[in-house]
């Protein structure tokens, strides 16, 4: 015989859900009604500085060379994309410009060659000028000085447009070793930054795309927070103003802050913030940036907790949070 759940039970357990999440609010709106007078509390989650080290090129992952956890130092090697290709390409382009350079030494002698012919055609057609002056050559051995002149200096102008030519292909294939060595240069990832390995997103051996994450590197050093406040109170702050932060996780460990960052345009308050004032509909973005972030190693980014601004200088900082 099947038993069946009483209807009161069901009900129980929605109430005692409601309950506590007004006895949650009631204990938050307490906490605000004992905040010192001047000093304004803002929620959120504490952030860093984020850097996604990724693929510029496509290819092969060949070696990575960090963890998770790892610190590493502004352009320390993190990894290598495999570069044989490349390399060979680049064997190859350095051929090009080789036997460019040859073609155009070439071409220079050929230039060198046709001058001399030049020359000798219009010594002999003056020469010849100055027997037909005097009676002593015909106007048709003019004509063909002439055409054999013009000739030579078509041949040199022509010599000279292979010199060119050739010089051109130097500088393309001069360009194609430039292209693909900063291709196996941008093939070392690099770190952009000193900071710490959050996440290893491939491993040796994957194939990735033009823009392949690899990395995900935070800066410790570099740890905020945003929290959004009504005009009355972001219009009063200023760069450098000080503020605490203080993570649910580390509730009696206030850490120092200051004001980075102080929106010049209004926005909606975001779904997931809370006000103090639900009534509040347009806020500011306040950026505050710890001021001592190694002072408190266990604070990590991610951790959620609530900011305190003060509204003026003189305001003092209640004992818990000095």
């Amino acid at each position: 015989m099947s038993k069946h759940t009483s209807p009161s039970r069901l009900f129980i357990a929605p109430l005692l859900i409601t309950l506590a999440a007004a006895g949650g609010f009631g204990y938050w709106k307490s906490l605000q009604d004992r905040l010192p007078e001047g000093i304004y509390e803002g929620n959120g989650r504490l952030e860093a500085t984020e850097v996604q080290v990724a693929t510029k090129y496509p290819g092969r992952l060949a070696e990575v060379l960090v963890a998770e956890g790892d610190s590493v130092s502004a352009g320390q090697l993190l990894a290598r994309i495999d570069t044989r290709t490349l390399e060979a390409q680049r064997s190859q382009a350095q051929a090009e410009v080789l036997r460019a350079q040859e073609n155009v030494a070439a071409a220079q002698a050929t230039v060198h060659l046709r001058e001399s012919e030049r020359r000798l055609a219009s010594q002999d057609l003056k020469r010849f000028r100055e027997l037909y002056a005097r009676g002593h050559a015909s106007g048709q051995q003019i004509d063909q000085q002439q055409a054999r002149f013009d000739t030579a200096s078509a041949a040199l102008a022509a010599a000279k447009a292979q010199v060119q030519a050739a010089q051109a292909t130097i500088g393309a294939a001069d360009a194609m070793v430039a292209q693909l060595t900063s291709e196996i240069d941008d093939s070392s990832l690099r770190a952009p930054m000193a900071g710490v390995v959050q996440l290893r997103l491939a491993e040796p051996g994957e194939i990735l795309g033009a823009g392949g994450r690899v990395f995900l590197l935070i800066d410790p050093t570099d740890q905020y927070m945003n929290v959004y406040l009504p005009s009355a109170v972001a219009g009063r702050l200023a760069a450098k103003d000080q503020a605490r932060i203080v993570l649910d996780a580390l509730p009696e460990q206030p850490l120092p802050a200051e004001v980075a960052f102080v929106a010049g345009k209004a926005q909606f308050t975001p779904k997931e913030v809370e006000t103090r004032d639900e009534r509040q509909k347009l806020v500011f973005r306040v950026k505050l940036r710890l001021t001592d972030p190694a002072a408190v190693p266990q604070a990590k980014p991610g951790m959620p907790g609530s900011a305190y601004v003060r509204q003026a200088a003189d305001v003092r900082w209640p004992e818990s949070m000095q």
